[in-house]
């Protein structure tokens, strides 16, 4: 198994577009990519809301990762994602040393879709800080909640129109 910490935006959206992808075994959603000692969703301080994905190398390569986390999120926004504003919405990749150079060749590839420049940081990562229980499948636990009926259900049908064969 390997893992791989991204954040594009709310950590909602991206737990529910990784746990529908073939070869994830788990995802948690959490903080990452900050200074401050023991975020939550209250006091993030200066971490963007990640989620950090364990995968089965086997059946999904690095690549595909990327290329999921890039066309479900709007890369080029500093700071934001739709409705959600602030920089622990910021796109972010945090990563182990031998990984940064596939993370910075699927930003460069992942350009040629977009007109405004990437703004997609990206790291190594120092500490993962699982978020609160309640935020943990959330989407699963609240499909008929208004901002998973807006907001994400429209990502997972761009992503199911994209990547329909990686869906389990």
């Amino acid at each position: 198994m390997k893992t791989i910490v991204v954040g594009g935006g709310c950590f909602w959206c991206a737990e529910a577009i990784f746990q529908r992808l073939k070869g994830v075994k788990s995802v948690v959603s959490g903080y990452a990519g900050g200074t401050t000692e023991n975020p939550n969703y209250d006091r993030h301080g200066d971490h963007a809301e990640v989620v950090q994905v364990t995968y089965d190398e086997t059946v999904l390569d690095l690549p595909t990762i990327f290329d999921v986390f890039f066309y479900t999120h709007n890369p080029t926004t500093l700071n934001f994602q739709g409705y959600d504003k602030g920089t622990q919405y910021r796109s972010i990749i945090l990563c182990a040393p031998e990984e940064l150079p596939f993370a910075e060749a699927a930003r460069e590839k992942a350009q040629e879709g977009w007109a405004e420049p990437i703004v997609t940081e990206i790291k190594l990562l120092d500490k993962f800080y699982p978020a609160e229980d309640y935020h943990q499948n959330y989407y699963n636990q609240n499909q008929t909640a208004p901002y998973c009926q807006v907001i994400i259900n429209p990502k997972l049908e761009k992503f199911s129109e994209k990547f329909g064969d990686w869906l389990i």
